[in-house]
């Protein structure tokens, strides 16, 4: 479904990503960690077309991504949903508004048939509760689960996540993972998954990739000491194959 070919990226004269290469099969659930600065976020957006490599290729859903239009990388981006680190909720409009805004804008949906689709995605979710309320009026992991609700609501092949459990306290977070591996396992949605909380995800994912200093230097099995690792040079003999 997503496949890096020795892909490279320089900005600004800065070698960002250096021969990254993996891969993320249809219904995975993978970790992507690593200090900050090491490409993250970086990654997520080269899936989405929003940056182009300086070298290598870039494949998903079997489309090479550098040979196509903006008009074309549109539609791909459609088969994504995205959860940003902030949430990125549009503080004027209600949970209801919110959810259903990319339904508004990109698929032209009847107002009643994007009605229901939001609220039956908010009660899988557990929100439809909180139909009426503005973000000012939700709790840090609330606005969370209503980016999760927002994003899955277009019924996307794959999932991307930002930092999701960012800024919110244990509780709030354990339930931000859980929705996040109740949907992979429902639903069978690919889900990448970008954090510094390694903690959180050590049963929520199958699969966990490191970045260092712009390489992927492991992908494997998730680990719970990765923190310790970021300064060990012996990191790449433990590449997996």
């Amino acid at each position: 479904m997503i496949q890096f070919e020795n892909v490279s990226l320089r900005l600004n004269n800065n070698l960002i990503l250096d021969d990254v290469s993996f891969s993320i099969e249809e219904g995975e659930s993978v970790l992507l960690v690593g200090n900050s600065g090491a490409g993250k976020s970086t990654i997520l957006k080269l899936i989405l077309g929003l940056l182009k490599p300086s070298s290598g290729s870039i494949y998903v859903f079997g489309q090479e991504l550098s040979r196509m239009s903006e008009k074309q990388l549109m539609k791909i981006r459609q088969r994504f949903g995205m959860v940003f680190q902030e949430g990125a909720l549009f503080d004027s409009l209600t949970v209801e508004e919110n959810v259903g805004f990319f339904l508004r804008e990109n698929l032209r949906m009847a107002a009643r048939e994007i009605q229901e689709r939001v609220l039956n995605t908010l009660e899988f979710l557990g929100l439809d509760k909180f139909l009426h309320y503005y973000p000012a009026q939700l709790s840090g992991g609330m606005k969370k689960r209503v980016a999760v609700a927002r994003a899955v609501v277009g019924n996307p092949n794959a999932m991307l996540y930002d930092e999701p459990t960012a800024g919110l306290d244990p509780i709030s977070a354990r339930r931000v993972v859980e929705l996040i591996s109740n949907l992979r396992n429902q639903f069978n949605i690919t889900s990448l998954v970008v954090t510094h909380e390694v903690h959180y995800f050590m049963n929520a994912v199958q699969r966990m990739i490191m970045l260092k200093d712009g390489k992927a230097v492991y992908d494997g099995v998730p680990v719970s000491d990765i923190h310790d690792w970021y300064e060990d040079t012996t990191i790449p003999r433990l590449m997996a194959v």
